[in-house]
């Protein structure tokens, strides 16, 4: 089933929209360069200001997403806009139903 992950975190208010914008960038990047085996997704909460990613990619080594640019820039601002710092974990998926598709 390929290793699976789940980050959560909340900005301020004032850097939420810059927030989404990076997360946008990362998934333009990932569209034109399509990496084999990576199933991604990303979600702002209802509060407006928390967001959660979840990931699935197979093959051995770590995930292909610290290797974009987009995710770089991403990933340099998080302490400005996360100032508690982002929450990562392993997970391991149960099931899925049209998830992606």
């Amino acid at each position: 089933m390929g290793n699976a992950f789940v980050v959560q975190y909340e900005t301020s208010s004032e850097k939420a929209d810059e927030n989404q914008r990076l997360v946008e960038a990362v998934f333009a990047e990932l569209a034109a360069k399509a990496p084999a085996g990576l199933s991604y997704a990303s979600f702002r909460l209802a509060d407006g200001v928390s967001f959660v990613h979840v990931g699935r990619y197979e093959g051995e080594g770590d995930s292909p997403l610290p290797a974009l640019d987009a995710f770089k820039e991403f990933a340099a601002g998080m302490a400005d806009r996360a100032p508690a710092g982002a929450r990562p974990s392993g997970a391991t998926l149960i099931g899925e139903y049209g998830f992606g598709d």
